[in-house]
């Protein structure tokens, strides 16, 4: 299903969240600034079309589509929440959010931290030479 955004390629969320119908706007606006705020340091960018954040790696993306806000924790960060999102229609690697309920932010930046951690580890790791 494409997401709503149908203007053609975003060159930062900013663009992405523009071209989007201006109620679903506010709703992005909201999931941007969590993000944001659970993940301070990670860079802003587009990525598979969808705006997306990286630090030490991808950490999540998010696309709107008619009737939900798509989130995408890779498959790490909605393994560790299953329980949390349980109530939420689910994909490998991919929460739908729908639209007609309040988004859940404080859960959405649990998962951005927990991502933050877990990617700093994987660096760490890997700077240390392990696996």
């Amino acid at each position: 299903m494409p997401n709503i955004n149908f203007n053609g390629p975003d060159k930062d969320v900013t663009e992405y969240i523009a071209n989007c119908p201006v109620m679903v706007q506010k709703v992005l606006e909201k999931l941007r600034n969590t993000i944001r705020e659970a993940a301070p340091e990670a860079e802003e960018m587009i990525s598979y079309k969808m705006p997306a954040y990286k630090y030490h790696g991808m950490l999540v993306y998010f696309a709107a589509y008619k009737n939900h806000i798509g989130f995408y924790a890779t498959p790490t960060g909605h393994k560790e929440f299953e329980k949390e999102l349980a109530s939420y229609k689910q994909g490998k690697g991919s929460v739908q959010f729908p639209l007609n309920q309040p988004l859940p932010l404080p859960l959405i930046a649990k998962i951005v931290k927990y991502r933050v951690q877990e990617n700093l580890a994987n660096f760490r790791n890997k700077k240390n030479g392990k696996k």
